[in-house]
């Protein structure tokens, strides 16, 4: 077999709601082979592994030895626990989002992967989106985004909590919207203006930010995840041009100024292909760095995911800052 041929060895840790689709899209590739699966919970290994006739694996360990590279799909506390010792064992990972739950495990993290020359990538999936390749190429021209993330409260699960309830609504489900801005705006970030409040949990459920940039670009970005109504909308005021992506209806547009004036393109978004985008430019990165010996980044490696992150955990800080100046107290 030829090396353009050969599966890189893949597991996946956590094969929950997204954990599965990891491991579906692994068997769906030619560049894959699924060694196996690993979840704490026996119920949900056991259903994923039934459905698509994977191994179940003891632990994460056991897993990792068989594996060149795995995807860890785990909640955002225990990723470092969990990613740090299979970085420790010269495996490659693809780390959902957040990166970790703290900026000190998530340098660790990243300063564990560089050391040793292994691929590390973390879950920004809609950095793959088609709008994203005219966004970053026009990125200098970027003055004002505007995003919208809004879905209900996740159901509950027995003994834990619900799902991403965790952490708070920023590192859950703004953190998306946090990496694309980061992605686009030229310039560090002057000043944080936000307000958030935990409502069915114990972290926050609904929070607003406004971020303004040394560059003069600003964004305003709302998330919930307890509203009625599902929302989930990226819009970018440019220079010359007005760009909007609805991830609801899987829909985009991009207004352009030209010489005869606005020219108007409709841009597709297909989450699922976005995901497999991101599972190949993962393997893509691993096959390289084992067949040449040299790091090939994927397209968001540990350092973008720790930037992203580093921004959620300061409006968190700012969050309560407010809370407590103001006095208010949530139980």
């Amino acid at each position: 077999m030829s090396s353009e041929k050969r599966r890189i060895k893949v597991g996946v840790v956590g094969v929950g709601v997204l954990g599965r689709h990891h491991a579906r899209l692994y068997q769906a590739s030619e560049n894959a082979e699924v060694v196996g699966i690993y979840d704490v919970h026996e119920e949900t290994a056991r259903r994923v592994a039934d459905e698509f006739g994977f191994k179940i694996y003891s632990s994460p360990e056991e897993l990792a030895a068989d594996c060149e590279a795995l995807s860890i799909a785990v909640p955002a506390t225990m990723h470092h626990e969990i990613g740090l010792p299979i970085l420790k064992m010269n495996k490659h990972v693809l780390m959902e989002k957040p990166l970790c739950s703290t900026v000190v495990e998530a340098e660790e993290v990243v300063k564990e992967a560089k050391e040793r020359g292994l691929v590390l990538a973390v879950g920004h999936v809609e950095r793959f989106n088609p709008a994203m390749d005219f966004l970053e190429k026009q990125r200098s021209k970027t003055r004002f985004v505007e995003a919208h993330r809004l879905c209900s409260y996740p159901p509950a699960r027995p003994g834990t909590h619900p799902r991403g309830t965790e952490v708070s609504v920023v590192l859950d489900m703004m953190i998306h919207d946090l990496d694309l801005i980061l992605t686009m705006m030229d310039g560090d970030i002057e000043r944080i203006d936000a307000i958030g409040i935990p409502i069915l949990s114990k972290t926050e459920d609904i929070v607003s930010v406004r971020i303004k940039f040394s560059n003069g670009g600003a964004a305003n970005i709302t998330a919930s995840r307890v509203s009625n109504e599902q929302m989930r909308r990226f819009r970018v005021f440019q220079d010359d041009a007005y760009i909007s992506m609805d991830y609801g209806t899987h829909s985009g547009m991009v207004i352009k100024k030209n010489r005869l004036g606005l020219a108007k393109k409709e841009v597709g978004l297909n989450e699922k292909n976005a995901l497999a985008d991101e599972i190949e430019d993962f393997l893509r990165a691993v096959r390289e760095t084992i067949e040449t010996g040299v790091l090939s980044q994927p397209k968001v490696p540990g350092e973008q995911g720790l930037r992203a992150l580093k921004l959620a955990l300061d409006i968190i800080e700012n969050i309560r800052e407010y809370n407590n100046h103001y006095g208010f107290e949530f139980t």
